[in-house]
């Protein structure tokens, strides 16, 4: 704003040799003014905005304006969208849908909600903040409490660690949020702890309370001497650490005989044939129209997605019809899709690796303790042994319908129960609540960073996330009512001040 004739100015009008051409030019009459000459103009200009602000709204209106910001602003949070969204389209669609069903005035209503993009991120930092006092709040009163970390590089190559936390609050178990920090230097054992450690120490939070922590297994985590774990071990000597089971069973079922690895292999290789060229991928999904096929595009292969492997065979496998109709007799790969002990090997490959995909997908999700990974693995290996038994027998049925009931979960949670049993047998429940606590999986994790790379893109790559990750993947609610009410009161104050401000150098000049 420009202090003379309250007119907007660009950032790039703010240059300061701009500024000073601008002064000596237009406001000539200016020039030579002492500081407090111009800091006099600041004040009356902040004193004419909040003058106008008292008087747009009536009494018991700003209130509400506030509120629905905060409101709205915590949509956009949890929708994970830029914090300009609000004013670009929120408020003009809510103008427009209320002009067409009350009129007007309802539009002029609405207008009056601030919505602009800093204001959308001053509500988004207050509700994190309420929410990350409520979450300290709970885990002090917690008897126990386990921690799952895990750090990677952003689209900014930036480092972040991801830290959750397992607590006990109100008779029942939460996996929540603690927080994400960038590490400025190296993403050593040593930078990491220095950051979860600050963040303890900081919330006076009990290190001797910590029972578990759960890692990736990366050096940087496990390491026996400089490693986070060894860091931990020092300061909270009761944690136990557990190497996530996820990453583990897709470090077991990545070795394979050579007669499998070289299907995997000539599988991924003509996929890549068809998909690595447009025109090819064209043609292809043509034809796939043509024949009435249920999918008309092949699946990349990705090492790093631990689901890629299954997906990208079963695809394959179903359109092996297609594929030998688009291949050339000449291509060296021609001969594969009709030798029949090859799309024998494809199918055990796509079926099994399909199995341990549901293995997978069965060991995610919150508030999983080790035991219910224990059982799901431990039921997925009696079916793959019945499974031979059939084959061996010459049995046809189907792997998903051999044991029905070994996924089936039990109707009243281990941890439920010893939470419930613990005021009558508390030295009992405990023992079991320090097995029941830490993390099996860092999946919470990898929702996590999922979340990070949808809010941090090539157009938001300057954006904290912290305040608006805290609002997307906390359970918590932030207290509204309590950041209206301090909004307000801080408002009121101001306005006063200014008001006295006015009234004193009213009677000086008398």
């Amino acid at each position: 704003m420009f202090v003379f004739r309250y007119l907007k100015l660009t950032n790039e009008a703010m240059k300061p040799a701009k500024l000073k051409r601008h002064l000596e030019t237009k406001h000539k009459e200016y020039q030579g003014k002492p500081i407090g000459f111009f800091e006099r103009k600041c004040d009356e200009l902040k004193k004419h905005m909040m003058k106008e602000t008292s008087q747009f709204f009536a009494p018991g209106e700003n209130v509400k304006a506030t509120e629905a910001s905060y409101k709205v602003s915590l949509l956009i949070a949890k929708a994970g969208k830029p914090h300009s969204i609000g004013e670009n389209l929120v408020k003009p669609a809510a103008k427009v849908m209320a002009n067409i069903f009350f009129g007007g005035k309802a539009g002029d209503e609405i207008n009056r909600i601030p919505l602009s993009n800093d204001t959308v991120q001053r509500r988004i930092k207050a509700m994190a903040e309420s929410v990350e006092h409520q979450l300290v709040t709970h885990l002090r009163q917690s008897q126990f409490f386990s921690l799952q970390l895990d750090e990677s590089t952003d689209l900014g190559n930036e480092a972040n660690l991801l830290c959750f936390v397992r607590y006990i609050y109100a008779g029942g178990l939460h996996d929540e949020f603690l927080f994400c920090r960038s590490l400025p230097t190296n993403t050593t054992g040593e930078a990491i702890f220095h950051s979860l450690n600050d963040f303890i120490v900081k919330n006076n939070l009990d290190w001797s309370r910590c029972v578990g922590i759960c890692t990736d297994g990366a050096t940087a985590m496990t390491g026996k001497q400089k490693g986070l774990v060894a860091r931990i071990a020092a300061v909270a000597p009761s944690a136990v650490t557990t190497h996530c089971c996820i990453h583990r069973e897709q470090l077991a079922v990545k070795k394979m005989p050579q007669c499998l690895k070289s299907v995997l292999d000539e599988s991924v290789k003509i996929v890549n044939k068809i998909k690595a060229k447009q025109l090819n991928s064209l043609l292809f999904k043509a034809l796939c129209e043509e024949m009435g096929s249920e999918h008309t595009k092949l699946l990349f292969h990705t090492e790093v997605r631990w689901l890629s492997r299954g997906k990208v065979l079963t695809r394959l496998f179903e359109l092996r019809d297609e594929v030998m109709l688009f291949l050339h007799h000449s291509d060296e790969l021609y001969d594969r899709m009709h030798d029949f002990q090859w799309l024998a090997k494809l199918a055990y490959l796509a079926d099994i690796l399909s199995i341990l995909n549901t293995l997978n997908v069965a060991l995610q999700g919150k508030t999983v303790t080790i035991f219910n990974v224990q059982d799901k693995i431990k039921a997925t290996r009696l079916k793959m042994e019945l499974w031979c038994g059939q084959i061996h027998l010459g049995t046809k049925r189907t792997l998903s319908n051999s044991l029905p009931s070994f996924h089936q979960e039990r109707e009243k949670g281990l941890t439920d129960f010893w939470l419930h049993i613990q005021p009558e047998h508390p030295e009992l429940a405990d023992s079991a609540l320090k097995l029941l606590m830490p993390f099996p999986t860092t999946y919470n994790c990898e929702v996590g960073f999922s979340t990070l790379v949808g809010l941090k893109t090539k157009q938001r790559n300057r954006i904290s996330v912290d305040y608006n990750m805290r609002l997307k993947l906390s359970s918590l609610e932030p207290d509204i009512h309590d950041s209206v009410t301090v909004c307000s009161q801080t408002s009121a104050a101001g306005l006063s001040a200014a008001s006295a401000e006015t009234q004193q150098q009213d009677s000086e000049c008398m």
